[in-house]
């Protein structure tokens, strides 16, 4: 299990890796993370250029204290020239690395390359964390051994991908996918890692679709979405955040609690009559820390 410490990102905005001149102004779009991605967005023929994009504009990033103030910066990596690409990418101010067709040996690799790069560059050991992005039928088998992998911090799902090998055929609600959404949930909860990352909606003109499928996932578990347009971060955002009262009941409910165990009391009832225990406050806890972490960044 990783010892990086989760941390609460509701969204990932997708950066191609070919255009350099949106890095800056991607950060600025409301996400809480951006990820440059070296892999789907980038033509073969211009994986070279890209990658040589990314780790100049890396290179001066840590003078512009964008990654601290403004949001985390990530990189989507090839699985293919991985040793090229992380080589480029692990430098200060990167908060971790997307790995696509995530399995256990590929990110065994990764910890090694990674490591490598951070004692060179003299980062903190184990610093840079790893998205890891489940693709392929035995990396969605081996879900609970590749959430314990070191540097995991988060698992995402690569439905496209997974479900062509699968042959699956997807309807319009994508119900399809619901089983094998809440095996990555399960993996993730296992292994006490953050909640996983849904996967990119295609259709970022559809914003009413975004925002019914993202509350689909959030009812499954997850707590993250990724986006392929500036447009999709708000909705995003707004899903994965509780809602006032939401949290005002989670605030009640607590402070019911409290004085009941200052009384005597293990169990007590809310307003409503409902009994109160400690799974509910449970329930109630995560939410008011969850909308502390969800609060708007500066």
């Amino acid at each position: 299990m990783t010892s990086i410490p989760i941390r609460s990102v509701r969204s990932y905005l997708y950066v191609p890796a070919d255009r350099p001149e949106r890095f800056g102004a991607a950060i600025g779009r409301g996400a809480d993370a951006i990820i440059l991605d070296l892999e789907d967005a980038v033509p073969a023929l211009s994986k070279d250029a890209a990658r040589g994009a990314v780790q100049a504009w890396l290179a001066e990033m840590p003078g512009r204290g964008e990654a601290s103030t403004r949001g985390e910066v990530w990189v989507r990596v090839n699985a293919g020239p991985l040793e090229q690409d992380l080589q480029a990418v692990v430098r200060p101010g990167v908060a971790g690395v997307v790995i696509p067709k995530a399995e256990p040996e590929l990110l065994a690799q990764a910890d090694r390359l990674i490591s490598a790069r951070e004692a060179a560059r003299g980062l903190s050991d184990r610093g840079l964390a790893v998205l890891a992005l489940i693709e392929t039928p035995s990396g969605l088998l081996r879900a609970a051994e590749i959430a314990r992998t070191p540097r995991v911090l988060r698992l995402g799902l690569g439905e496209a991908d997974l479900a062509a090998e699968l042959r699956l055929q997807l309807s319009d609600t994508r119900s399809e996918l619901t089983s094998l959404r809440l095996q990555i949930v399960l993996a993730s909860a296992a292994a006490a890692i953050a909640a996983p990352v849904g996967p990119v909606s295609t259709d970022y003109q559809d914003l009413d679709a975004l925002e019914h499928s993202t509350r689909d996932l959030l009812r499954l578990g997850f707590r993250a979405r990724t986006a392929i347009h500036p447009a999709q971060v708000e909705v995003i955002n707004r899903v994965f955040s509780p809602a006032d009262d939401e949290v005002a009941a989670a605030r009640r409910l607590v402070a019911t609690f409290d004085e009941a165990e200052r009384n005597g009391l293990g169990i007590t009832t809310d307003a409503e009559g409902r009994m109160v225990d400690l799974a509910v406050i449970r329930s109630a806890r995560e939410t008011l820390a969850w909308a502390e972490q969800a609060a708007p960044r500066g």
